[in-house]
């Protein structure tokens, strides 16, 4: 299978959408595209991927990435040349792929490629704002200080997804625990007092008893079946998530879904800031500064308004009035951008954004593990008093009519 970077537009709407897909030629892309009821602009394969395990173990991590960038910065600073620089880099990785990646980039390079144009070849490792950092470098002769920068983007970029990943982390092992609880207690406890209560004379079972042990025993009989619509969620759940229609649900999901709603907005703030920083400070024009960061953002909303905004200024409008009318720009950015626009003074208005925001990032992380611990213990106690009750309730039924 090959991985497809494509443009299409919606036919219902007219928007722009950029996405990938999977398929085994350009003309299969074409045909699951038009499915979704888009109409292809530009197909691009991006990589062949197998989606086996073994290349999901293989893939280039961001630590990985960060070393490569900074240790390349530190050597061409050092005075030595490009592809010896390249060499002793990947001498120095312990990724096995980003290694085989280097010495492809070492023979393009030698065989007289700038080294923006080989890593575009490896799509799959270098993103879109590498290249154009990388390309501004060599443009102006400072690429070990452009390749600086994208270190220091990569490492504030994987800094707040670990903060919003840690967000989902306490939750998401709260509802392991509990569905285990539950799915305990309906194989192991409840059959056993049904036995129980069977065999005990006079025995009236309470509705939320009787609800339960139909549960108990229809789990127990028919537990393949939870097994087999979790692997196929799993699997299909997936695969339409990485489809046009699918990306759109869970990108506009994470804008409008109590309580992370404010997290990602925030998050993708100081990720359009932090990107929109170090192409200004590399001397990226504005327009491919919208365009790579609209990409880098990684949202299809954001990325639509950031294209609607770079359309505008292709118009002569201002970017900062450009982006003030867009929902999901949060006020703060256009008006900060203004005063960067005014003074002259834009890639510090932007990294005073990124800082900002990365802040919010850490602050709203911990403002909802607040709120989402309190839900889930009340949520958990809801669960144990409603099991509890149909263990009890039987007892006390029988205890009375005995004492009567």
């Amino acid at each position: 299978m090959l991985k497809f970077r494509y443009q299409a537009r919606d036919s219902a709407s007219g928007q722009m959408v950029k996405s990938t897909v999977e398929a085994e030629n350009e003309q299969e892309a074409a045909k699951i595209i038009r499915k979704e009821g888009l109409n292809p602009i530009s197909i691009t394969a991006e990589s062949a991927v197998s989606g086996g395990l073994r290349e999901r173990l293989n893939r280039v991590s961001t630590k990985d990435r960060v070393l490569f960038s900074r240790q390349l910065s530190t050597l061409i600073n050092a005075g030595l040349p490009l592809v010896q620089s390249l060499r002793n880099v990947g001498d120095q990785t312990q990724s096995k792929k980003l290694k085989a990646v280097i010495d492809e980039v070492v023979t393009d390079v030698e065989g007289g490629m700038t080294l923006s144009a080989s890593c575009d070849r490896h799509p799959e490792v270098f993103s879109r704002v590498f290249i154009s950092l990388v390309a501004a470098g060599e443009a102006s002769g400072t690429l070990d200080k452009a390749l600086e920068r994208i270190a220091d983007q990569q490492e504030k970029d994987a800094e707040i997804m670990s903060k919003v990943r840690g967000a989902m982390v306490y939750p998401v092992i709260v509802i392991l625990v509990m569905l285990g609880v539950v799915g305990f207690m309906l194989v192991k406890v409840l059959p056993q007092v049904k036995v129980l209560y069977q065999g005990t004379p006079g025995a009236d079972l309470p509705l939320v008893t009787k609800i339960l042990l139909g549960a108990s025993d229809f789990v127990i009989k028919f537990w393949w079946v939870f097994v087999i619509l979790l692997i196929l969620g799993v699997v299909f759940g997936s695969r339409y998530a990485r489809t046009a229609g699918g990306r759109q649900v869970v990108d506009k999901a994470k804008l409008h879904m109590w309580p992370v709603k404010v997290l990602f907005q925030k998050m993708y703030m100081a990720r359009f800031a932090r990107t929109g920083t170090t192409l200004v400070a590399s001397g990226v024009p504005l327009i491919q500064v919208l365009e790579i960061t609209g990409d880098a953002v990684n949202n299809l909303y954001i990325e639509q308004a950031i294209d609607r905004a770079a359309d505008k200024v292709k118009g002569g409008k201002a970017l900062s009035d450009s982006l003030e009318p867009e929902q999901y720009f949060l006020t703060l950015v256009p008006n900060m951008i203004r005063i960067g626009e005014q003074s002259g003074s834009m890639e510090d208005m932007l990294a005073k954004i990124a800082d900002y925001y990365e802040k919010e990032v850490d602050t709203q992380v911990k403002a909802i593990q607040t709120i989402i611990e309190p839900v889930l213990m009340v949520i958990l106690g809801i669960v144990a008093l409603v099991i509890v009750a149909a263990v009890m309730l039987p007892m006390y039924s029988l205890a009375g009519k005995s004492f009567g």
